[in-house]
């Protein structure tokens, strides 16, 4: 069939990779021929893969600036490992979500940016999403291929982010040179006409001085969303080197390249009724002008690290981003014959506008001084961390086009003229700034008491073009006691401050384009986690946070007034409950609402686009019968969310259960792992995000989709 051609270019990335890894090869076996005394070939090749055990994140810095056993750490935390990422084809950050009940969609439009909440509040793309615990941008999707992990951050992390918006942050930590030769290659297609091809290389010189990791990814997208076609090009590269054993050098760079004609959402039929007769796969920017969203992305990361003694350690890191979109949309919004905005026709009508933004970029650049050690003093031992950070983030973009250009119909698409007008010069529209000092102590009051104090200082500013800035400073702390009743349980209860920047008033609203000032949140966080088995662990944590509410008032005033009340249950299970079985298990109860604005249609009323209940149950058995043959499947559920301010509108819940297989065998002196997965088996409509954002959009989820991959490890 034409739609599995595989065109090859979108793959060049991964011929490159092969060729520059081979070359490193080279070097650095010719390296190990040339030292005196080596007789030693190469080392043995290590497969890589689902291990049990071995795919459970143990230990992480994401809660702090200590490394730390996630049991011991007063916070909740959720980690997918490679092998998790590989097992449950986890391609995007979208993909990883569905498998932690704590996230939901958030504005995620296809083509465009992926955008989450956590506990009921949308992450900030600006500061939320990070890349080895630097801010990165989350306007486009960000690369998997080189990622060791995706952490989850769930709650206030103020004390570890500086900025973030109060549900938490996510972290992508980065791949390192692995210990052992890595040799693999993956290659995948959808039922859809996606084909999907990545390489992951590493190697180190015989004397463990340099190591190399190369990755590398091409892909044809073709999404469930009939005309939402792009593709995707990637590559990375990181290296590190023992300059002494006291001395480690890393340095890390890659570069994506994406190009994909975006989805729109519905809005409501006559302004009160969710959308009817429509399909998944129905695409609404589909005039003839319309052109993709295209973004590239860079990133170059710097760290060394010295080992000053056995007790203290010290590091500089640094990491610098660039982020350049040409964004195109046939947009539709409203609907003009019934002078209805936001919302479509009774029959379907709705207008279409033309937007165009061209050769935005945004810049950010990070640095961070870290001092890590610990002492004894008071008869108390204490681990430390001190540092100093400093970040700088700028915007560039000019005057976008959001012209009216015709309307269409969602059941008689018609095509219409586009604007013959052009975006303005691109300048220099907006920076932040921030420089933080910062302590982290945890002091063992007992063997079995441990308490973690916390304090950062931030100095803020924020300057916008044609508007007043601000330039303040704010003191962030975190404080919890964790108690271990075993060494395999602990019970912990925590405080914690955040801070957000003001949002700006959106388009349309009356102080448009103005900031508001920044915002302060506070958490109280108990919780309990248990490694009841070797393998299996258990965690449980009940909390409340509170911040500032933002929202568009009757007079069309975007404003901040009372505030968001978000209290919430969370349980998770994770591990093996049987040589045979693994078991991952999620579950979220959150009661999210407004209150305090002293106008009756939003005091009390739910969050829109969070469901009160959500759950996702996953599972993965050995079948004793047939070496190397595994059965997975899954199980996802979410209550009704509200979609209107005022809770008049609301979307059903939906159940979704995914099916996969997967088998292990070896091909010669090849490891071949071959998977097959069906998502959404039962083929359920359902509205998967429905979000307020940009006057109101609702997002169909995937139909059943087909997926055929193929892993080797040479």
């Amino acid at each position: 069939m034409s739609d599995f051609t595989v065109r090859p270019h979108f793959l060049r990335p991964t011929v490159i990779a092969f060729s520059i890894a081979q070359a490193c090869l080279l070097l650095s076996s010719a390296h190990a021929q040339n030292t005196p005394g080596n007789d030693k070939s190469l080392p043995e090749v290590t497969i890589t893969g689902s291990k049990g055990s071995e795919t459970k994140v143990e230990r992480s810095k994401v809660t702090g600036f200590i490394d730390a056993a996630l049991l011991d750490t007063p916070s909740s935390v959720n980690a997918f490992s490679t092998a998790q990422m590989q097992d449950l084809r986890i391609r995007q950050t979208t993909d990883a979500m569905k498998f932690d009940a704590s996230v939901n969609d958030a504005y995620n439009a296809i083509g465009y940016a992926e955008q989450f909440s956590i506990r009921g509040f949308a992450l900030d793309n600006s500061s939320s999403y990070r890349k080895d615990g630097f801010a990165i941008p989350g306007d486009a999707s960000i690369p998997l291929e080189n990622k060791e992990r995706i952490e989850i951050l769930k709650g206030i992390a103020g004390f570890q982010a500086g900025f973030g918006t109060p549900g938490g942050i996510i972290n992508y930590v980065t791949k390192r040179p692995a210990s052992h030769t890595v040799r693999s290659a993956t290659f995948e297609i959808s039922e859809r006409g996606t084909v999907y091809g990545a390489a992951d290389i590493s190697d180190n010189s015989s004397d463990k001085q340099f190591g190399f990791r190369i990755n590398a990814a091409g892909e044809r997208l073709r999404s469930y969303v009939k005309g939402a076609d792009g593709n995707r090009q990637f590559v990375s590269a990181a290296f590190d080197w023992r300059i002494t054993p006291q001395a480690l050098l890393q340095i890390d760079a890659d570069y994506q390249h994406k190009s994909q004609l975006s989805v729109p959402g519905f809005q409501l039929f006559n302004g009160t009724d969710l959308p009817r007769g429509v399909a998944p796969d129905l695409m609404l920017n589909a005039q003839p002008w319309a052109r993709p969203v295209d973004t590239r992305n860079s990133n170059l990361g710097l760290r060394f690290e010295y080992q000053l003694n056995a007790d203290w350690r010290a590091s500089v890191s640094a990491n610098k981003h660039e982020f350049k979109r040409d964004d195109y949309t046939a947009f539709p919004y409203g609907c003009g014959a019934a002078n209805l905005y936001p919302g479509y026709c009774a029959n379907g009508d709705y207008d279409v506008y033309d937007y165009q933004s061209v050769n935005e970029s945004k810049s950010l650049w990070g640095t961070q001084a870290l001092l890590n050690g610990k002492f004894n003093a008071g008869g108390m031992q204490h681990e430390l961390a001190v540092g100093l950070s400093n970040s700088q983030r700028k915007d560039y973009f000019g005057d976008y086009i959001y012209d009216y250009a015709g309307s269409s119909n969602l059941f008689r698409p018609v095509s219409v003229a586009p604007s013959a007008n052009k975006t303005g010069p691109v300048f220099l529209r907006r920076t932040d700034k921030e420089w933080s000092a910062f302590v982290q102590d945890i002091i063992s009051l007992q063997d079995n008491l441990k308490l973690h104090l916390g304090l950062r200082h931030l100095n803020i500013s924020r300057t916008q073009f044609n508007n007043p800035g601000y330039d303040q400073n704010k003191l962030l702390s975190t404080a919890a006691l964790v108690f271990k009743p075993t060494q395999q349980v602990s019970v912990y209860g925590s405080f914690a401050q955040g801070l957000e920047h003001g949002g700006i008033a959106p388009f349309g609203t009356s102080n448009e384009n103005k900031m508001l000032n920044p915002g302060k949140s506070t958490q109280i966080e108990f919780g309990v986690k248990a490694d009841v088995l070797r393998d299996l662990s258990l965690s449980a944590a009940i909390f409340r946070i509170k911040k500032p509410l933002e929202y568009t008032n009757s007079s069309n005033t975007y404003v901040s007034n009372g505030e968001a009340l978000h209290t919430g249950l969370e349980l998770s299970a994770q591990g093996k409950l049987t040589s045979q079985l693994n078991l991952g298990a999620s579950l979220t109860a959150l009661d999210a609402k407004q209150q305090n604005t002293g106008i009756s249609s939003l005091d009390d009323k739910r969050v829109m686009n969070v469901p009160r209940v959500k759950s996702t149950v996953y599972a993965d058995y050995a079948v004793a019968e047939v070496k190397g043959l595994n059965m997975n499947a899954s199980w996802q559920y979410a209550s009704s969310k509200a979609f209107s301010p005022d809770n008049s509108v609301t979307v059903p819940g939906y159940h979704l259960v995914n099916l996969g297989a997967r088998y292990t065998t070896q091909i010669g002196n090849t490891a071949a792992t071959l998977r097959f997965n069906i998502d959404n088996a039962l083929d359920k409509f359902y509205w998967r995000d429905v979000t307020q954002s940009l006057g109101g959009y609702l997002f169909p989820g995937a139909p059943r989709t087909y997926k055929v991959s193929a892993q080797f490890d040479f």
